[in-house]
Parts: C-alpha cells; structure tokens; sequence
C-alpha cells in the first residue's frame, strides 16, 4: 500500500457549525479542500487503527467524488474496515443506526441535510462517533484547531471503488463492504412499530397516503419499507430517486418548498388522507393532514402525548427533549406525565448525552426533526412511521388528533420567520446590539402581555457538566408567550437570521385563530425590540413556516 504525504496549507473558515462543515460545491472542490479537513478529522481521531468507519451521504453532486477521497484517506489513517452505502447512498439515520448495529468506530455522512444540491450550490460533511451521534463541540472544536495549523494530507494511491455492486474489495489492506442501505435501518424501525397494524391502515380503501421524498436520499427506503414491507400502493412515494440536485428543488419539507404535497392535501378531489415528506439527508420530516399542516412542536408533543400506541416505547418514556427555540408544547405533556423535559440548544448532539444516559427517550427541534432513543440523530421515516401507527390505532383524522390535543394541554401557537443571505456583519451587529438592550426589556408591555425575563440562552448538559453560551436570545412573556432571536448555522452564504414566536392559548374557542393573526403583536415587538427593517433592510422574512 503506498500512502503518499502531499503538503498542504491550511484554509481560513473550515469551523464545523450545528451539523459539520457547509460550503458551496466549488469551495470543496478546490485543490486539498476536502482532503485538510478530512486529514483534521483522523488527526483528532485516536485509536482507528483497524476498526471500521460508515461513510455514505444523500446522494447530491461531489458526493461520488468525495467518497472515493475519503476511502483513500482512510485507508491511509489506518482503517481496517470501511462501510459505503450503494451508490453512496446512506440517510443520515441509517447511517446511525449501521454505526450501533455494526459497532463501527465512527461515521462520515456526506450532507448539507435540507440545502440545495448541484454544481452551484451546497455540499457537507461532518463526523459521527460511535454511539452513532454527531460529534460534541469538543472534538469539531479540535478538528477546527486543526485545520489551522494542518501542513500535509496522507492518501493512498489506489483506482476508484464501484459502489454501484454489493460485494467487498480492498484498498491496500483495508477492506471496503458495499452494504444495501436500506436494511439495517429497515430492520430497526420494524422492531419499534406495529407493522401489521400499519399494513392493515394503508390496505384501507379509504385511506390513502402520499410520501414525497423531494428527489433526496429518503426515495429508497421509503420505497423499501413504505411500499415494500407495508405493502402501501405503487406510486404513494412520490419523487422516489435521489438525484444529484435534488430534481432541481430545495429539499426542506415545509409549506414552502413541499407545496405540491400541500396542495394535494388541501384538494378533496385527490382522495388523500395523510402526507408526509422529508428532506436531503432524510432527517427531517413534515406531517399533513386532510387540509391541515402538523407544526413540528405539536407533532413533537402529539407524538410524546401518544407513547401508549407505539409497542417499543408502551412501558413509558424516561423523560423528552427539545430544542430552546421549540415551541413549549412539549413540556405540558411532560408535566402531565411527570417526567423530565429538558431544553437544549440547537442541534442533534446536544441530545446525544440525555439519550446515552437514558434521560431522554424522544426529542425534537421546530426544525422538522423529530427522533427517539432507536438512533442518535433526527429521523423522517421514524415520525412518519409513528404517526401512522398512530392513525392505525386511533382510527381518526390527523386534524381531529392535533385539535384534541389543543383541547387538552392548550395550544401553543408557533411560527417560524426566516430572513435569509443577510450579510454577515449586519447579522451579527443586530445581535450585538439586543444583547445590550437585555436588562432594559424586562417590564415592556405588548398587546397588554408584560415581559417578565429576557437572556442570552446558556445551557449546562446535566450529563457531562459541559456549556453551551450564547445559544440565542429569549424574550419571555406572560402566559408562556415567547420571541427568540437566533443566528442558524446550516447556510452556506452569509447568514439566516431565525425569529421565533410562540403565543400560548388555552381559551379552546380561539384555536382556530390564523397563526400570523394570533402572532403580529410578538412580530411587532421583535421589529420595535431587534430594529430588523433598519439593520438588515430586509422588510419581510423569505420564509415563514
């Protein structure tokens, strides 16, 4: 095996954010980009020598290309065994569950999740460790350090591996295992769920279901096990190939960008009864009813409130997690239940300990991610497997499920409002600047609510004694009523600047409140309080879900 030592400098900017290292594809791809920061990765890695890494990623453009880099590479770093997805194609759950079911070292997952894909647009990488979670902040701390001060990348010279044939070969003395993608996974989500129970919902001549997997890596195994195992009809997945760019489209499942889907809910022609989608790396998921849109804070908390139904987690749950900025829907079942909810910064590693520790059996952030104790990231088929379990059992519209649960533990009306690409620097002054106003909002009065605190969110991992500072800015108001102001760390340009706002109603008679009806005053109060129209001169978020 003959490993060539290439110098290399080190590259400004290769700091891993929420979810790894996102760039455009033509920042990958110059000369020893992705291989200084693949090179941080083992170098920060101890004890690899021959164990097995999982690589595979969503299928977007320069995945192929990457792959074949990092399989040299880790041969090089003194891999014994490695993992690939066929045709490079592993969701980032499946890529979790392979890493626990096969005692893997750890896991590289090539992705920009729910980003565009194509030439001209984004790709990702980051690292997995072996409990089959995102690396903490204390190891993509070291692997930034690293990319600082990195002098030379090792690579073994070698023709590239087919990835297109299940089967095993060799790179130097390392051996590369070409694995169906799907059935680790597949196997895993049969043993949470009842599946017969599901098949018999989906064989219903009145029921009909729609999974638009947007030309992302969820296309196969919604296929396998949709389809497949459950026996759902040809043609319920729609967009079931992944493709390169995505089909041309943007691979986030909200109202926005699965509109088609939406529509074909909202159309009583069409005969559908449930819809679900899920992004890039198959990680995210949106739930939709016969003309109605499940918020992921209430699928969230309508999942946790339904634990009963579902025969893995029947016995009971240890506690539940969510992200800070989603909606607190979630901690009034919890305090019904009497169990823990904690409430952590954004990203999926930050549940990674209270999971390990078995403090924490489901979680979910506003983002559409939404997942249990089964694997150690977010996970779209799981939530959409759950719900139909839930409707098999129920035997009752999503609409009516969410409704009665508004009934019952109130409603957390919640929105999200996105204003994307700003510059970075104008970004950052807003933030700066609301930080210093604090102390001085506390006492302000919006539509007759008083805003009893306001903080830079800090989290202390109950586990681990680890903390998290600057985590984003809270303004809390009377009756649960909440802005948060945050800065996202999954764009590749400039800088996306999330507003969070939640209005808590108990008053069931007012349910039926359009969401942005029920949220312009806290809108209001975000532009007054954060001074957005002046600063960034954007007069409308991009998106709003």
């Amino acid at each position: 095996m003959n490993i060539i030592t290439v110098a290399t400098t080190p590259f400004a900017g290769q700091k891993p954010g929420t979810s790894g290292l996102r760039k455009k594809v033509k920042v990958f791809q110059q000369p020893g980009y992705l291989e200084n920061f693949v090179q941080a990765i083992f170098d920060s890695l101890s004890g690899q020598q021959g164990k097995t890494l999982v690589l595979g990623g969503d299928g977007r453009y320069f995945n192929d290309t990457a792959i074949q880099i990092i399989l040299r590479m880790a041969a090089a770093a003194g891999f014994g065994r490695v993992l690939v997805g066929c045709n490079g194609i592993l969701s980032t759950p499946a890529a979790s569950a392979v890493i626990r079911k096969q005692g893997a070292f750890g896991g590289i997952i090539l992705s920009a999740s729910h980003n565009p894909g194509g030439p001209d647009d984004d790709f990702g990488i980051k690292y997995n460790l072996e409990n089959g979670g995102p690396a903490n902040e204390t190891f993509t701390d070291a692997v930034y350090r690293r990319t600082q001060e990195i002098s030379a990348y090792r690579i073994v010279e070698a023709p590239d591996v087919d990835l297109t044939s299940l089967g095993e070969t060799r790179i130097g003395s390392m051996q590369v295992c070409i694995i169906n993608p799907v059935a680790d996974y597949a196997e895993l989500l049969e043993s949470l769920f009842d599946f017969d129970r599901i098949a018999g919902l989906l064989a219903r001549p009145e029921f009909r279901m729609r999974f638009d997997a947007m030309h992302a890596v969820n296309g196969p195994y919604a296929h396998a096990i949709l389809e497949g195992r459950l026996g759902a009809p040809k043609g319920t997945v729609i967009n079931g190939t992944p493709l390169p760019d995505f089909g041309g489209g943007h691979p986030d499942p909200n109202p926005v960008y699965a509109a088609e889907l939406v529509s074909a809910l909202a159309d009583a022609q069409s005969g559908l009864s449930f819809g679900a989608a899920s992004d890039g790396d198959g990680d995210r998921n949106m739930i939709v009813g016969r003309g109605f849109i499940v918020s992921p804070s209430d699928s969230l908390a309508v999942i946790a409130a339904n634990y009963k139904l579902i025969p893995a987690y029947a016995k009971g749950l240890s506690g539940v997690a969510r992200s800070m900025p989603t909606s607190c829907a979630v901690d009034r079942v919890a305090a019904e239940m009497g169990i823990p909810c904690y409430e952590t910064p954004t990203g999926w590693k930050y549940f990674g300990t209270l999971l390990d520790a078995g403090k924490a059996t489901l979680c979910g952030e506003e983002s559409a991610g939404t997942g249990s104790n089964h694997v150690r990231e977010k996970d779209g088929l799981w939530a959409v497997l759950y719900w139909l379990n839930i409707l098999a059992v129920r035997d009752e519209p999503v609409e009516q499920i969410v409704r009665e649960h508004w009934r019952r533990f109130g409603r957390n009306i919640y929105s999200r409002h996105d204003y994307e690409g700003i510059e970075t620097a104008k970004a950052e002054t807003l933030m700066d600047e609301l930080r210093k106003k604090l102390p001085t909002l506390i006492g302000m009065e919006c539509d007759g609510m008083r805003i009893e605190a306001a903080d830079d969110f800090c989290y202390i991992d109950p586990v681990d004694g680890s903390r998290s500072d600057k985590q984003g800015i809270r303004i809390l108001l009377e009756n649960g009523s909440r802005v948060v102001f945050r800065l996202s760390g999954t764009g590749t340009e400039g800088a996306t600047l999330r507003l969070y706002l939640e209005r808590y109603e108990a008053d069931a008679s007012r349910h039926t409140i359009p969401t942005q009806e029920a949220l312009a005053p806290l809108v209001a109060l975000a532009e007054k309080v954060a001074r957005i129209v002046p600063i960034t001169g954007r007069k409308a978020p991009d998106v709003i879900s």
